[in-house]
């Protein structure tokens, strides 16, 4: 195959996921399922067949009008190939029997070639249109059961947050287009590099345009305060949800990786991402500690790894930004399509007494100040060593954040029924050090070097993250380990409320634009309150 025909694969996928849309949305057969994942490992079949020469000889053309040729995109397209022939795969058995089944892949096609097309385009313009269409398509999968007032309810703040996210990436092109005067994202990424180069600060136009960027990305990615949808779309499939958390709320990384040159050199749209981003990981991992039902839990948790993922593009660590859209991909899809084995999953953790526990109360318990002050020692000196080995020289808040996990996990080690060893445990934690550091090596090379501004260790922006991270993990083990305190029963409280930031915007939503709740959603309402009001016999 000609270097010429691989070119045209970026056009081939999303062109042939779309006709399969429109093909299987006149379907009236029972065999809609089955043509429609035939048609999903087709399509995965013929991009691995291509991918060790697109991705290896992606030099050996340019970006064209229309295609942008460059190893991220290659990735991302292969992550949208795959995910999307696992999600209709698991369809498959998961929405057997259910009605409208014809509508429900028509828009899940729909939803993956929009993705396709959003993350291959080289043209502001396309990449817009694209990204309206992953809204109003995945709209329709978050309403396919109309008759959940939950669901229609979240759906209808997801419709009016997505429109202000596309007012604002529709004004950032528009200045980038009055700054740049191309249309082509190359160009305009070429030149944003040329100026840097070239030691030219950036015009007010650039700033307000990488921050217009940057709201876009916080608002997909479902940051707190405009993350309620996220929580109540549970309600929609369970494939569905799947798509959403593992594909679709990524794209406020890819979309900050992708103008990297021009948001990168704004410190205002940094210390938006550092503020915003950093609040929002802070609350929503904390939060998802109240939770008990697995896919809320599941929702929380993609929202304090958005935030996550977005702070680490405002330390300049691109390399963990890629890394960490591919691996949260993966991870949530796997979690939320394995989500009905909660139940067993909860059964086999409760009888492998894998913890500790008080004979008279029958509770974990608490460690001790010695195990805490072993643990902190052993995984801060096994990231100092390799960070040091490695070279690493960027932001020193990351590896804190995996110092602090690394402590969690040496804290649940030792409180186990059979602890391991001291020298087994440092071992352990130097391996994981080296699988970090060596993941952090890859993903570098996938990506441009952009001659761009990183984020030095122990700067501003360094120390807030670092707190912020402090925070989150002392917090935590107090919630875990310390409830009864009165102080920290009011945190769990306001907690378990999410904050109460979902229900003024809520209010905000509903007052500008309200919204009809189903039918069956108001009998339901009006025979609880008549059981409530009606006179006993």
């Amino acid at each position: 195959m000609s270097l010429v025909a691989l070119s045209f694969l970026p056009i081939f996928i999303p062109f042939t996921l779309f006709l399969g849309g429109c093909f299987v949305g006149r379907e009236k057969t029972t065999y809609v399922a089955q043509k429609t994942s035939r048609l999903s490992l087709f399509l995965v079949v013929v991009f691995f067949s291509t991918f060790p020469i697109s991705y290896f000889f992606t030099d050996a053309w340019q970006s064209s009008a229309l295609i942008r040729h460059s190893a991220l995109n290659q990735i991302m397209l292969g992550l949208v190939t795959i995910m999307g022939w696992v999600l209709i795969s698991f369809s498959r058995n998961y929405m057997a029997g259910q009605a409208n089944l014809n509508r429900y892949y028509r828009w899940l096609m729909f939803t993956l070639a929009s993705v396709a097309i959003t993350v291959t385009t080289n043209h502001l313009v396309i990449f817009w249109f694209g990204w309206l269409g992953i809204s109003l398509s995945l709209n329709n999968l978050l309403t396919f059961y109309g008759d959940r007032p939950r669901a229609i309810l979240a759906a209808h703040k997801k419709f009016m947050l997505a429109r202000v996210a596309e007012l604002s990436l529709f004004a950032a092109f528009a200045l980038l287009y009055q700054q740049y005067d191309s249309v082509y994202i190359n160009t305009i990424i070429n030149t944003a590099v040329a100026q840097y180069d070239a030691g030219l600060p950036l015009h007010w136009q650039e700033h307000l345009a990488a921050c217009l960027i940057a709201f876009a990305a916080l608002i997909k990615c479902a940051q707190l305060p405009f993350h309620g949808w996220l929580i109540q779309v549970v309600e929609s499939p369970t494939p569905v949800s799947a798509l959403l958390h593992a594909g679709v709320i990524n794209l406020g990384g890819y979309l900050l990786l992708l103008f990297t040159p021009v948001v990168a050199q704004s410190h205002y749209a940094i210390w938006l991402l550092l503020l915003v981003a950093g609040l929002s990981t802070l609350s929503s991992a904390l939060i998802m500690t109240t939770r008990i039902s697995i896919k809320v839990r599941l929702a929380w948790s993609t929202c304090a790894q958005m935030g996550l993922m977005l702070l680490e593009f405002a330390l300049g660590l691109y390399e963990l930004v890629l890394l960490h859209l591919l691996a949260h991909s993966f991870y949530k899809a796997y979690s939320f399509l394995n989500s009905g084995n909660a139940v067993n999953d909860a059964i086999r953790l409760r009888l492998s007494s894998a913890a500790k526990a008080d004979p008279q109360t029958n509770k974990v318990a608490i460690p001790n100040v010695q195990t805490w002050l072993m643990a902190i020692g052993l995984s801060t000196v096994s990231v100092v060593v390799i960070r040091t080995v490695f070279g690493f020289d960027s932001a020193f808040s990351t590896w804190w954040l995996f110092a602090l996990a690394l402590t969690v996990l040496i804290i649940q080690w030792r409180t186990c029924e059979h602890p391991p060893s001291i020298i087994y445990t440092f071992v352990m934690g130097l391996v994981l050090c080296v699988i970090y550091a060596a993941l952090k090596f890859v993903t570098h090379y996938a990506l441009p070097s952009y001659p761009t501004h990183t984020v030095q260790a122990f700067s501003l922006a360094d120390i807030w993250a670092m707190v912020l991270f402090s925070l989150l993990f002392g917090l935590s083990a107090l919630l875990h380990y310390q409830v009864r305190w009165r102080a920290i029963r009011r945190l769990s409280i306001a907690l378990f409320a999410g904050l109460y930031l979902d229900e003024w915007l809520t209010r905000l939503v509903l007052k500008f634009w309200p919204v009809t709740l189903p039918a069956r959603a108001k009998e339901q309402h009006y025979t609880s309150n008549t059981h409530q009001t009606s006179p006993k016999p």
